[in-house]
């Protein structure tokens, strides 16, 4: 009995570090500057857009790398680091499905496509703290943070912030707005309705 009892502090201490371990670590290890290359990787790679639904495996799911949406741009340059926004979105709404966007009529979450929507994302980037003001400033954008855009009609967008500007000093941005992904000076253009940067970066 007394052996367990001294096991109390270090089972205790083994639970936190299992905890953290779970919680923190897909978040805290990102590499802004790589994350910038591995989505500037992806261009003369993914040359479409396609928003169709398709059924993908889980996890590590995707779509082919020749097309894909917004998001894709994002999720695959994450995946390079090792963070998989298809299992983590996934496994917080099974979780917290209240907490997320219902302008789709699901009724439970879906893995094949709730990572991709933007909306979803946002939600996610807000509950692991990620949240930043949205400012004017170009300086307050780094390379790696990850903006969204309101496009009208209901359409939404997200990208990266690259660690290249333009003749202006405008960050460009990194991402696919139908054509591919592509290196754009687009941060002001649209209405912007998020920006998040991942802790440590």
């Amino acid at each position: 009995m007394a052996g367990f009892q001294e096991s109390v502090p270090v089972l205790r201490f083994l639970s936190l570090i299992c905890f953290l371990a779970v919680t923190f670590p897909a978040t805290a290890t990102i590499d802004p500057a790589a994350l910038v290359v591995a989505a500037r990787q992806q261009i003369g790679v993914t040359l479409g857009y396609d928003p169709a639904y398709r059924r993908i495996a889980y996890p590590q799911g995707d779509v082919a790398e020749t097309t894909g949406v917004c998001s894709d741009v994002v999720i695959r340059a994450l995946r390079r680091q090792g963070l998989d926004l298809q299992k983590r979105v996934h496994e917080d709404m099974l979780g917290h499905f209240a907490a997320y966007p219902k302008g789709w009529g699901l009724k439970r979450p879906d893995s094949n496509i709730d990572h991709r929507r933007v909306p979803n994302l946002m939600t996610w980037f807000d509950r692991q703290g990620m949240a930043l003001p949205l400012e004017t400033s170009v300086d307050a954008y780094r390379p790696g943070d990850i903006v969204t855009w309101n496009l009208g009609r209901g359409q939404t967008h997200i990208g990266l912030v690259s660690d290249r500007r333009s003749a202006q000093g405008t960050p460009l941005i990194l991402h696919n707005i139908g054509r591919g992904t592509r290196e754009e000076d687009i941060l002001f253009r649209f209405e912007m309705t998020g920006h998040y940067r991942f802790p440590g970066a």
